[in-house]
Formats: C-alpha cells, structure tokens, sequence
C-alpha cells in the first residue's frame, strides 16, 4: 500500500532511494533524546514513591495515598534530584531582575505548583536567586517552556529556548 499526499502523489522520503515510500514508523521518535530517568518497562502496579509519596497507579504518576501491597520504588525525579542533574534550566537574566526578583520567583514557583498538581513528574529543583540573574532547575522539558512563557506573557521580554542534540534536555533564556 502506497501512502499519498493529499494531492495524490506518493510521498518520498528525503534521504531514501527515488521508487521508496515512506512509512509512518520512519518518523515516530528520534531515538537520540531518550531521557534515562525513565525506566524502559511499567513499574509494578501499584507503586509509591519512597521520597515523595507519589503513586504510580493506572500507568501513570500521580498524587495520591500508597495503596496497599504497593511497591515502594524513586520516582523519576526523586532520582534526578538526588543525582543534582536537571533536565530543565530557566535563566531569568537583565537589569529587570534586580527590580522585580521576588515577583519573578513567584512567577515561577506559581507555574511549577499549576503545573505539579497533575504531573509530579514536573517539579523545580533549585532557584538560585542572584542580583542580576536568577537560575531555575527542572526535572523536566515541559515546566521550563511553562515557566519562560508564563514571563513572557506577563513582562514581555525576549524568550530562547534550546533543546539538547542528544540529550533529553532544554535551556530557556528570559531577558528583560
């Protein structure tokens, strides 16, 4: 079976040979970003986290009470916390901080509770709140993206967001 594009042409991939079709498997996950906190199978049902209290229940984490009979495992970021290895990192850098170093913080720790109370999975590490610069450290990729728009919507500013080439990673730069 041919794929076709709306137009009704085969499509052809890229980098393959002219006469091939491309598939749907050819482009499902770039296997290069791969975060290693994340364990390869299921965790045994149920589970709590032993640092935390977050379970593992229905094959997710969630915040809730450890269920009888459960095993008691790290979470994910209980493990990155303890290793000091963020997958995140919001630097809130400008001659707006020193003005507003309180409020910034709030901002972020404001976003990370929003943000906490559905996934546990997605927490701040650190703040390290300097004169002229503030650094946030996550335990994932998606609360730092939350973070820098949250700045970015409330005091403008210039926002950068890089993700790590072969690592499950990204940096987020807010100036103002």
């Amino acid at each position: 079976m041919t794929k076709t594009s709306p137009a009704g042409s085969a499509r052809t991939p890229a980098n393959g040979p002219a006469g091939t079709t491309m598939r749907y498997r050819d482009r499902i996950y770039d296997a290069k970003r791969h975060d290693p906190y994340q364990v390869a199978g299921k965790y045994p049902e149920p589970a709590h986290c032993d640092t935390c209290g977050a379970v593992f229940h229905r094959g997710r984490w969630q915040w809730g009470s450890a269920l009888p009979g459960g095993t008691v495992v790290t979470c994910p970021a209980c493990r990155r916390i303890a290793d000091k290895l963020p997958a995140g990192i919001v630097t809130i850098e400008g001659a707006f901080v020193e003005a507003h170093r309180d409020e910034l913080v709030h901002l972020a720790r404001n976003e990370a509770e929003r943000e906490r109370a559905d996934h546990p999975l997605n927490r701040i590490m650190e703040v390290d709140a300097g004169a002229t610069r503030i650094v946030v450290t996550t335990t994932d990729i998606h609360l730092p993206q939350r973070i820098g728009e949250a700045l970015k919507s409330a005091y403008d500013g210039k926002l950068d967001v890089h993700y790590g080439d072969d690592e499950y990673t990204v940096r987020i730069a807010w100036r103002r």
